[in-house]
């Protein structure tokens, strides 16, 4: 794809989340759409992956999803990038639907390889699916996407010691960076102090980008790619702002994790110009 044609892929996606969270009024919009243009560029350009999916992943790149609440967004990437049908996206946390709040694996639902709805396991499982990777001989690189606010979970430095010391070279893990988590500011509740120099006192080579500019997304994800194989695992800080593409959700807490009601959602979807037809 076009860096133009990312962009027109990710308005629909954004679109995508906000109607899915308004039909149940139920869901996570802020991080959803902070994150959109990575994991569009990510799953329409930049991984190397099998839309037929096998759960082992051998000989194609894979993706984590740890803060596993941006399901919403999830699910639009993989319907979108052919794993299901777009119609099954009305389904989204309904009952019976293979579309939980959280992902989940004993809907085999394509393009899900774990459960992840408590938060700050995902990197633990992204390392083993590297190592793994490097026991099989097998290229391919493994994606991780966090939250900032995650970090709060200890299991995450012990992933981010652990895969420094395994020389975990073949990882990249992206930390969705808005500075904003379910209670208020990351800087309020638990400040992180200087990332930066933290994952790199960890061993890791460290990136930084701004998640909502296509171009500088694509730059970043292939200089990690070069970056790989070369005995560090890589760490990308990705700056967003919470609730990007909506302007009356951008940059506040108080969107990670509540739907707007039918005048908001009309206002957010005449900023969201429908690109690829909606589900």
């Amino acid at each position: 794809m076009t860096t133009q044609e990312l962009q027109q892929t990710a308005t629909q996606i954004r679109r995508d989340i906000v109607r899915m969270v308004h039909a149940v009024q139920s869901g996570h919009p802020g991080g959803s759409l902070g994150c959109t243009d990575f994991l569009t560029a990510l799953y329409f350009k930049v991984m190397k992956r099998n839309p037929g999916f096998t759960m082992d992943g051998k000989g194609e790149d894979v993706f984590f999803l740890s803060n596993g609440h941006i399901s919403p967004l999830m699910y639009s990437v993989l319907a979108r990038a052919g794993y299901f049908e777009v119609s099954e996206l009305s389904t989204f946390r309904k009952i019976n639907s293979r579309l939980q709040g959280h992902p989940t694996t004993h809907e085999h639902l394509p393009g899900i390889r774990i459960a992840s709805g408590s938060l700050g396991q995902g990197l633990s499982v992204a390392l083993g699916a590297a190592l793994a990777k490097k026991l099989n001989k097998d290229n391919q690189l493994v994606y991780c996407l966090t939250g900032d606010g995650e970090l709060n979970e200890g299991q995450n430095w012990e992933a981010l010691m652990a895969a420094a010391h395994h020389k975990a070279d073949n990882l990249i893990v992206t930390i969705d960076w808005n500075g904003q988590q379910i209670d208020g500011p990351t800087d309020k509740v638990m400040s992180l102090g200087n990332l930066k120099a933290k994952l790199e006192a960890f061993g890791w080579k460290v990136l930084e980008m701004d998640g909502n500019q296509m171009d500088a997304i694509l730059a970043t994800l292939e200089a990690a790619k070069a970056a790989a194989h070369q005995q560090q695992p890589i760490a990308i800080l990705m700056k967003t702002e919470m609730g990007k593409g909506v302007s009356f959700m951008e940059g506040s807490h108080e969107w990670h994790g509540i739907a707007p009601n039918d005048a908001q959602l009309a206002t957010a979807l005449a900023e969201l110009p429908e690109t690829l037809g909606d589900y």
